[in-house]
């Protein structure tokens, strides 16, 4: 039996539409972009309010802006481990960004098809 007569003979899984291809996609990257956003929000912002509203000192609140710049991370991955988590952590919102779009736009225009609120 030969490579093409062994494919003919296996039964084809029918192909996924690319919308749930998608939403998996987005929902398997979507636990581990989490975390480093929620962390590089909350020191982000955390950083500007003690900065503006709470009176600290640029030394009193460093240790903010090594969580939220991914400094932390020299410790292991040395100096280009800050310069990957932004990376990652950029290309991660806009993968989820451009997912979560995609995804809603494509249920948008179907109820608007369907005429539903």
């Amino acid at each position: 039996m030969t490579v093409s007569e062994d494919a003919a003979a296996r039964p084809r899984r029918p192909t996924r539409p690319w919308a749930a291809r998608l939403r998996d996609l987005h929902a398997s990257l979507a636990p581990f972009v989490l975390l480093p956003l929620l962390l590089t929000v909350s020191s982000g912002v955390g950083y500007r309010l003690l900065r503006d509203w709470g009176g600290l000192d640029r030394q009193a609140s460093h240790v903010l802006m090594v969580l939220h710049e991914g400094e932390w991370l020299r410790r292991w991955l040395g100096p280009t481990g800050e310069t990957l988590y932004v990376l990652l952590n950029g290309l991660g919102l806009l993968w989820m960004l451009a997912t979560g779009a995609a995804l809603a736009w494509r249920r948008l225009r179907r109820q608007l098809e369907r005429g539903a609120p």
